[in-house]
């Protein structure tokens, strides 16, 4: 009779615990931090695999192109972001374990990896484009499209490739903004506003233009382009118009789950940037201003990814069009009965 699935054979640990093979030695005696440096990257990679399964549970839930209120849809692609966020904050505390490290350290058994380079993780390719960084918004795009030494392998690159041509997280929640209902007219009657066209958004202009300071003239232009007009970035106006309309009005039922999902998808960018910042530093004090092993110009590098390599920029910089929650228009009252799950 058998004794049942034991533990170790679930989750394959052997395989696990026999995939260290360091390069600069081969007795522990002589052993240096090469194995730390492996498994701290192993991990890495293990996590990044959970983070793309979040994303693509996420996508799915958007692909279906209508979310219904009345189903656990929207909880649940937030429930599976908020994992990412939890999972990249263990990723930027990992860092810590790395900085044990010292530079002298690294050099022991640096020369030994030539040219491979974290530059060549596809899963973390991977998990920027699928949340939505486009090539041309990369810091150094020459870097990305070759398969030279330091590189991505050719196989690696068709896969990154391939996934490119998908709908992206952003693209996905992009078109859930746009069609967001509640600024449509038949939500609007009663509403009183000293404006007849664009009721609301008159008169939130106003107010804003009244809680800009003295230096802060060039916003109300910018109010106009943002919202009216080009929209932000990759996210048209009427996609802006809705971010903000549920920002503003996020303590209502019905927009609490839709603002958390804007406020996860900003700490997403947040924490991925912490985590640039954290190895950009980590690698200056490792390396100085020397060329990283795949060849890119290591710390220089890195740090320019991080004033680029966001792919939520526009949610988050609704928060410049913000005023006082005390200075709101209020709502009509037949749209307050539509966002609060009255029957």
């Amino acid at each position: 009779m058998s004794d049942g699935l034991y533990y170790s054979e679930y989750i394959e640990l052997d395989k696990i615990l026999n995939s260290q093979h360091p390069k600069s030695f081969t007795n522990m005696e002589d052993g240096n931090d090469e194995m730390l440096f492996i498994i701290i990257h192993q991990a890495y990679e293990l996590w990044f695999k959970q983070i793309i399964f979040e994303l693509d549970l996420a996508r799915n839930i958007f692909i279906k192109g209508r979310i219904n209120d009345n189903t656990p849809d929207m909880s649940n692609a937030v429930y599976k972001l908020k994992r990412i966020v939890k999972i990249l904050e263990l990723l930027n505390q990992q860092v810590s374990v790395l900085e044990t490290m010292t530079a002298l350290d690294f050099l022991e058994f640096r020369n030994h990896l030539l040219p491979a380079s974290g530059f060549q993780s596809k899963q973390f390719r991977l998990i920027e484009v699928k949340l939505g960084l486009r090539m041309e918004q990369r810091h150094k795009t020459e870097y990305y499209k070759h398969t030279r030494p330091g590189s991505l392998s050719e196989t690696d690159l068709q896969d990154v490739s391939k996934t490119e041509s998908e709908v992206t997280l952003k693209q996905l929640v992009i078109q859930w903004l746009e069609r967001m209902p509640y600024l449509q007219e038949k939500y609007w009657v009663g509403y009183q506003s000293s404006s007849t066209e664009n009721k609301f958004w008159s008169d939130y202009r106003q107010a804003y233009q009244i809680s800009l300071s003295g230096n802060e003239n060039d916003r109300l232009a910018e109010f106009d382009k943002v919202f009216f007009n080009e929209g932000r970035g990759d996210i048209s106006h009427k996609a802006m118009q809705s971010a903000l309309f549920i920002t503003l009005y996020r303590d209502l039922p019905i927009f609490q789950l839709p603002f958390d999902l804007l406020n996860t998808l900003s700490e997403i960018d947040e924490l991925l940037s912490s985590w640039r910042y954290r190895h950009f530093m980590m690698v200056r004090r490792m390396i100085g201003v020397r060329v990283g092993t795949g060849g890119t110009s290591g710390a220089g590098y890195l740090e320019g990814t991080l004033s680029q390599h966001y792919a939520f920029r526009e949610i988050t910089e609704v928060a410049t069009f913000l005023i006082e929650r005390s200075k709101l228009p209020e709502l009509p009252n037949v749209l307050k009965e539509k966002v609060s799950f009255n029957l």
